[in-house]
């Protein structure tokens, strides 16, 4: 290693054996500033520690004060002193050294910040953004997908639940093709599509509750897409995924954008979709109870398989009230839950009053 950072270390020590004086702040400054030049060249702090201990234990006999201490007392004092210069030096140092490394790191972390943001939103020139996904070991010519997770409360990158995540995934799969992030409170895996264990893998850690916190609620994942703009299209999809559950109230902890895209077409015409909500539906207003618990009891027989004793339980009412739900359902519409066709169409009709939010806004 380089004597430089050893520069006046020597002259220092000389000068407080021979006068027991204190280090002045101007050297305590120039040696911070060599810790901050240590920093930049790579070097850890532990090599630099033991080079000024070296060159401490090298010089201490040829030190004036120490060279003519005559009693013990007297050499007490003036090894004393040297010893809390030597102190002083490698704490200036230290304190150097560790500020260009914050810096470092508060440089990454805006860099890593921005470069996931331009990934995810798409604004970047594709060719540059391809040459910074490197530095943070994603290839973007191969194909990837996106999952997102969320949860009762916001994730962010120094959360307990994203921090085991991260740990988890990069022991099991490394950090190639792996990107583990946070975006708008919500935790995010870019993963090579090559590794399709990868997103199930998040799926699985990012639900486990860590200590005294919960996991995510709920995970999406999007399809595989390949080049940096199918990043952006894949998390999208994510995205579009977690809101059609939270419309739909679907129970789901896991969902896949290719399990859901029936959704996006049905939303494709919406005064279309409207029109058969209020002409399948519409008459569902006239009972007693109003459009809702009828709506539900579709959304339940539908969910259970047309299974009858489990929309009963998924319901919690009773065979015989779900019975006659069923009846009021097909007096009022004119659509009969247990004929395949119409079946279809109380269904789908029932799919598209969640998504326009019917009974609750009008249509």
């Amino acid at each position: 290693m380089s004597p430089e950072y050893l520069e006046g270390y020597t002259t220092l020590l000389a000068e407080v054996s021979d006068t027991g004086r204190l280090p002045r702040r101007a050297e305590l400054d120039a040696l911070r500033e060599l810790g901050e030049q240590a920093a930049e060249s790579g070097h850890g702090l532990r090599e630099l520690v033991g080079l000024f201990l070296g060159e401490t234990r090298r010089v201490w006999g040829t030190l004036p004060g120490v060279a003519r201490a005559a009693g013990a007392a007297e050499r007490a004092r003036t090894g004393d002193a040297v010893l809390g210069a030597v102190d002083a030096a490698i704490a200036a140092f230290g304190e150097g050294h560790e500020r260009a490394q914050r810096l470092a790191v508060r440089q990454e972390e805006a860099a890593r910040r921005e470069f996931v943001d331009d990934l995810l939103y798409g604004r970047s020139d594709l060719g540059r953004l391809a040459e910074r996904a490197e530095r943070f070991g994603l290839r973007l010519a191969h194909e990837h997908a996106v999952a997102v997770a969320e949860g009762d409360e916001p994730f962010d990158d120094i959360h307990p639940v994203a921090r085991r995540v991260e740990r988890e995934l990069l022991g099991r799969f490394g950090d190639r093709d792996v990107l583990i992030t946070t975006k708008e409170g919500r935790l995010v895996c870019v993963g090579a599509s090559r590794e399709r264990t990868v997103l199930d893998a998040f799926a699985t850690y990012a639900r486990w509750p860590d200590v005294g916190r919960p996991g995510a609620r709920r995970v999406a994942i999007g399809r595989v897409h390949s080049g940096a703009g199918g990043v952006v299209h894949s998390y999208e999809e994510a995205l579009g995924a977690l809101e059609l559950a939270e419309q739909l109230e679907l129970d789901e902890p896991v969902l896949r954008a290719a399990d859901l895209l029936v959704f996006p077409v049905l939303l494709r015409d919406r005064a279309a979709m409207a029109d058969l909500v209020r002409t399948v539906l519409g008459p569902l207003t006239q009972s007693r109870g109003g459009a809702g618990p009828l709506l539900e009891t579709i959304g339940a027989l539908a969910a259970s398989g047309y299974v009858n004793a489990e929309a009963a339980r998924r319901l919690k009412v009773s065979v015989r009230t779900l019975s006659y739900r069923l009846e009021r359902i097909k007096f009022l519409t004119g659509y009969d839950p247990a004929d395949g066709l119409q079946r279809f169409t109380l269904e789908t009709a029932a799919m598209g009053a969640r998504l326009l939010g019917w009974p609750d806004k009008p249509l």
